[in-house]
C-alpha cells in the first residue's frame, strides 16, 4: 500500500471527483460487480449516482472516502451511510467499497474498510452493516476483516448482465471488535 492516501471528501470534493468516481464505478460494472448498475447503464447514469452521493454528503447523511495512489489517481472509494431513524442511530451502512481492478491486491480495500470503521466510532455508530454478491471474492474479504455473515437472500439483486444475484449480508459490532 505504499503511496496510497485515503481522504474524506466533502460535497465540493465529491463533485470535483465525479469523473474519477464514475470511472471507478464503470470499472466495477465492467468487471461484473453487482453494485446497482447494469452493463447497459450509460456513463451519465453513473455520474448522476455520484451527484446524489454528493448531495447526501452535503446533507451529512453520508461520509465519502477516496483512496489515491502516489500519482494522485483515485484507485478506490467507500461510503459510510448514516442511518437517521431515531431507534437506529447506533448503526451505519458501508456501501460502494470499490477498488479499481488494476489496483487490487495492494491492501487498498482493507485500508478503506479500516478508515470507514474508524470514522464510524466517534459518531456513535458502533454497529455496521453491508451486503455483497454471494459469489464475489468480496465475501471472503469481509470475512477476513472480521465481519460476520448474517445470511444470504437469493435473487436479491441482478448482476450487470441481468442474471440473478444473491446478496450476503454482513455486520460488525465495533464494541466487540475493539
Amino acid at each position: 500500500m505504499d503511496g496510497i492516501a485515503i481522504t474524506r471528501l466533502d460535497a465540493a470534493d465529491a463533485q470535483a471527483a465525479r469523473p474519477a468516481l464514475t470511472r471507478l464505478l464503470a470499472d466495477a460494472v465492467a468487471g461484473g460487480a453487482s453494485v446497482g448498475f447494469m452493463s447497459w447503464s450509460e456513463p451519465a447514469d453513473l455520474a448522476r449516482f455520484w451527484d446524489a452521493v454528493a448531495a447526501e454528503v452535503a446533507a451529512g447523511r453520508t461520509l465519502l472516502f477516496a483512496a489515491h495512489d502516489a500519482g494522485g489517481v483515485m484507485v478506490g472509494t467507500a461510503q459510510l451511510q448514516l442511518i437517521a431513524r431515531a431507534n437506529q442511530r447506533h448503526r451505519a451502512e458501508v456501501a460502494k467499497v470499490l477498488v479499481h481492478s488494476a489496483a487490487r491486491g495492494q491492501g487498498i480495500g482493507a485500508a478503506l474498510m479500516r478508515t470507514v470503521e474508524a470514522a464510524a466510532a466517534p459518531l456513535g455508530r458502533d454497529l455496521l452493516v453491508l451486503d455483497t454478491d454471494e459469489a464475489s471474492p468480496a465475501r471472503a474479504f469481509y470475512n477476513r476483516l472480521g465481519w460476520h455473515e448474517a445470511g444470504t437472500i437469493p435473487r436479491y439483486a441482478l448482476m450487470p448482465d441481468g442474471r440473478d444475484c444473491g446478496s450476503t449480508f454482513f455486520y460488525k459490532d465495533l464494541r466487540a471488535a475493539g
